[in-house]
């Protein structure tokens, strides 16, 4: 039986509140005696005025009174002020926790269809937002409680003198409706126009080298920050919003003080109250127009429910489904995909894969951009679903595997390699396990990255943000860190792409050593990849087009143009980028290649990538004495 993804609940305000309902009680009861407090001030305050105008005694004990809840209501407010911002600092760690944990669960196909830099801007600015609104109800309910029991004070004072207020309170009631809708709107309207330039922002971070080789700055400058105008408008439309309910609250609400006060000094002369009840009722006039105050509160739940909304999406991704098996043990990672498909935006990707990759083996994945050779790498792992067709690891399907189980399994490498962690060390041992020092310095120097750490002010301690990297660098820390997490396969997604060809030389050396142990899945864009593979995956507009021995394919015009391409495509790049050191760059460059080739080659010789004629190379001696020429 396959099991049932659980039906995630939304961002709501109740769930969170059941996160830490005492701290949230607590909250309430001290918002709740601070409100009590208040509305027990003006009576006490009217009572002990009476017993001083009466000229007998001084009344210590309603001094006294008044003193304990002043004292009261100051402690209960500060007590609150504590517990709401502590309290959500915690639900808002809780949300960003749960929705990051349901992002990473989920299919990334699923994931993704939100773009990155809105995707970011929800996980931070939106689950703050979210996490807020608890708080502010337990808040509002004790606003609530002001305006309401001033009104019923002023009933108990005088029922004329609360009638004059009552008949103002409509147009008071309709300004918040009013308020907090015009406020949902403008919110909800400025994050979005936030996620656009967040989305823009993260784009051009992603490809600032582009931009600099292309000189296109300025335009993207402008591309980023056209948004603002449209921000801004939203934000004038948000203070438009306060403003106009601030203005129509500065006048309404001393108006209707006002004429409280009118109608309690007419009744005080026509005897009906006392000058104490005058006094209480002048301070429960000023706590019943004080319901102006709940803009704020209403305000800040518009705004916790529009940021709530565009986290329910990511709430509601169902989790990857399996039937909780696991890979069968001591097994060296036979890979197979069977009939295999992949579409997106009604593209198809990958179409009719059939393949068989003996465990303990490598398998080199080349072809032209385009041709699905990620998409092919990321359903090897799991790291997407195939639309049609089964992926199994050693006879069980990926999809049948415990997410949790096979991951420690599936080791991967990126072209860019996000780097988690404090330390380089950390960075290096952090996966499916902490790997120990003594396994991240043996990963360090299988992937070529033990001799710039040793150079850092304080080796493998070196604080990530302390590291100047370059991106061959950083490639290196993620092959370190794939090292260091050895499973039964490995999957280099263009992980060798940023590599100098000497060092890649050495990678691919250390990659070999595990034949037997684990199978490689090496997306090739060089030759000498493709020619050290034990086979070789040729995919062409998502279809196999050939599979085989590279020596084989070879013989194939256009697999040799494959390469012609990506050499090409390479040379334009660094050309663009660093036109200043290709010609320093070429003897070493050519040294290596010639290394590299007469190693990998057999004896009747394989291809050289400056040679796609097909013309084998010389034999390994005579290289070396022509690279000790050179």
């Amino acid at each position: 039986m396959w099991l049932k993804p659980r039906p995630a609940a939304a961002s709501g305000t109740r769930r969170l509140a059941r996160r830490h309902p005492a701290a949230l009680l607590a909250l309430f009861l001290c918002s709740t005696g601070g409100a009590l407090a208040a509305l027990a001030l003006p009576a006490a305050l009217g009572h002990t005025v009476d017993g001083l105008i009466d000229g007998g005694p001084v009344p210590w004990s309603g001094l006294l009174l008044c003193a304990a809840l002043t004292l009261a209501e100051t402690g209960f407010d500060a007590g609150a002020a504590v517990l709401g911002t502590s309290t959500t600092a915690r639900l808002t760690a809780h949300l960003r926790t749960r929705t990051t944990a349901r992002v990473l669960a989920a299919e990334p196909r699923s994931a993704l269809a939100v773009p990155t830099g809105d995707l970011t801007a929800r996980l931070t600015a939106r689950t703050a937002d979210a996490a807020a609104a608890p708080v502010t109800a337990a808040g509002a309910v004790a606003g609530v409680l002001l305006p309401v029991g001033a009104v019923t004070g002023l009933f108990l004072i005088d029922p004329w003198t609360a009638a004059a207020f009552l008949l103002g309170a409509p147009l008071l009631v309709a300004l918040l409706h009013t308020f907090t809708r015009r406020t949902a709107d403008a919110g909800a309207d400025y994050q979005r126009a936030q996620s656009v330039i967040a989305h823009r922002l993260t784009e051009a971070l992603d490809g600032a080298e582009t931009i600099r080789a292309a000189r296109t700055g300025a335009r993207e400058y402008h591309r980023i920050l056209e948004p603002l105008g449209a921000l801004a408008d939203h934000g004038r439309r948000t203070w438009t919003v306060y403003g106009r309910a601030a203005g129509q609250s500065a006048l309404l609400l001393p108006l209707l003080m006002l004429l409280v006060l009118a109608v309690a000094g007419l009744r005080l002369g026509a005897g009906a109250i006392g000058v104490g009840d005058l006094v209480a009722a002048s301070r429960y006039a000023g706590l019943a127009v004080g319901i102006g105050a709940l803009t704020g509160a209403l305000g800040a739940l518009a705004r916790s429910r529009a940021a709530a909304r565009t986290l329910d999406p990511l709430l509601t991704l169902d989790p990857l489904p399996h039937e909780g098996l696991g890979p069968v043990p001591g097994r060296p990672g036979h890979l197979e995909l069977r009939d295999v498909g992949v579409v997106q935006d009604g593209q198809p990707l990958l179409t009719g894969v059939h393949l068989t990759v003996p465990g303990g083996t490598s398998l080199a994945v080349v072809g032209r951009s385009g041709s699905g050779k990620s998409v092919f790498a990321a359903v090897a792992g799991r790291l997407l679903d195939p639309d049609t067709g089964t992926v199994l690891l050693d006879g069980v399907p990926l999809t049948a595997m415990d997410p949790a189980l096979l991951r420690p399994e599936v080791a991967y490498a990126f072209a860019r390699p996000a780097l988690p962690g404090t330390t380089v060390e950390d960075t290096i041992a952090f996966g499916p396990w902490t790997a120990g020092p003594e396994a991240v310095r043996d990963a360090a120097r299988a992937a070529r990255a033990d001799g710039f750490v040793g150079l850092l002010p304080y080796g493998y301690a070196t604080p990530l943000s302390d590291a100047p990297l370059s991106g061959g660098e950083r490639q290196r820390l993620g092959l370190a860190r794939a090292f260091a997490h050895p499973g039964r396969l490995l999957i280099l997604d263009d992980a060798l792409s940023g590599l100098d060809t000497v060092t890649e030389h050495h990678v691919r050396r250390a990659l070999d050593e595990r034949a037997g142990r684990s199978t490689r899945v090496i997306v090739a864009h060089r030759l000498s990849s493709a020619a050290r593979a034990d086979r070789v995956l040729w995919l062409e507009d998502g279809r196999v087009r050939a599979t085989g021995p590279h020596e084989e394919l070879w013989a194939d015009p256009e697999y040799r143009a494959v390469f012609r391409t990506e050499v090409t495509e390479a040379t334009e790049a660094t050309e663009a980028t660093e036109a200043t050191e290709a010609t320093e760059a070429t003897e070493v460059v050519g040294v290596a290649e010639v290394l590299e080739v007469a190693d990998g080659a057999d004896a009747q010789g394989t291809p050289d990538e400056s040679d796609p004629s097909g013309t084998p190379p010389r034999p390994r001696a005579e290289a070396m004495r022509g690279a000790e020429a050179r």
